[in-house]
């Protein structure tokens, strides 16, 4: 298990580039309940690859889940959000998901 620290900026503006697969909330408890899931569950991988123009190219292997991810999120200092994002998930992964819900809006803080 790997334990990566996120960082968020500007929560307001922490969309991915699909309104339909973007992050829709405030808050850092529902960022981190709405990364933790796109973790474990693999509802958005299916709607992204559905997406693609030949869904049936696209690797299974973007679509591997940890069911037993955790996320946890709270407001520090300067109005940044910071998650906790603990997955198995490989980095690749985590950063494909990432990218789809909240953009480049992320910063990778550390890692455990």
């Amino acid at each position: 298990m790997t334990t990566y620290f996120l960082s968020v900026k500007d929560i307001a503006k922490a969309k991915g580039p699909d309104p339909e697969l973007s992050f829709e909330g405030i808050g850092p408890e529902k960022l981190a309940a709405d990364i933790a899931d796109a973790m474990r569950s693999d509802s958005l991988f299916q709607r992204w690859r559905a997406k693609q123009p030949d869904p049936d190219e696209v690797d299974p292997s973007l679509g591997a889940t940890d069911a037993s991810a955790t996320a946890t999120g709270e407001l520090s200092p300067g109005d940044r959000h910071d998650v906790k994002l603990t997955t198995s998930l490989p980095m690749r992964l985590v950063k494909h998901r990432l990218n789809l819900l909240i953009g480049n809006s992320w910063e990778l803080r550390d890692t455990r």
